[in-house]
């Protein structure tokens, strides 16, 4: 099954193109757009924002934290320097250490989490023209269900139809 998309000079008729695909029962998280700038001042600029980057950050800086802790308290009971009525695991010194793993961890998550969310992994985007980097906006569908439907939403915007 072949991608349907349309190329738009400007941010209004790729609004009046989303708002038609909307319209005609295509779903948000199928419409894809694609710009050379932000398009911020128009709403289907907010399409594909809900993110989880903050939880996964999270997520990674808790497992740096516990893997540091059992890795510095395990190094010195491992290996106990008796220092004379002071504790073998000191906490302070092993708070740097703790400290580096925890954003390691943080950092590690996070920049795997844009690689993967970003597509940058993949060898080439699911749907894109080249006219897009001389300053085109694509909107279009990857699988549309409803060809006809997609097609006539596309074209109310002012634009050909590409098939892809």
């Amino acid at each position: 099954m072949s991608a349907l998309y349309a190329l738009y000079e400007d941010g209004e008729r790729a609004q009046t193109a989303v708002d038609a695909l909307r319209a005609g029962g295509v779903n948000e998280d199928e419409i894809i757009v694609i710009s050379a700038e932000p398009m911020e001042d128009y709403e289907f600029g907010m399409i594909d924002h809900r993110s989880r980057l903050w939880y996964i950050a999270s997520a990674g800086g808790a497992a740096g934290c516990a893997f540091a802790t059992w890795l510095t308290r395990f190094t010195e009971l491992a290996w106990p320097l008796p220092t004379g009525n002071m504790p073998i695991v000191a906490w302070w010194p092993n708070i740097i250490v703790i400290f580096e793993l925890t954003m390691l961890g943080a950092i590690l998550s996070t920049v795997i989490t844009l690689i993967v969310t970003g597509g940058l992994a993949r060898k080439m985007p699911p749907l894109y023209d080249v006219a897009v980097s001389a300053g085109k906006i694509l909107v279009g569908v990857a699988a549309p269900r409803d060809r006809g439907a997609v097609e006539r939403a596309l074209r109310s915007a002012g634009s050909p139809v590409v098939s892809r």
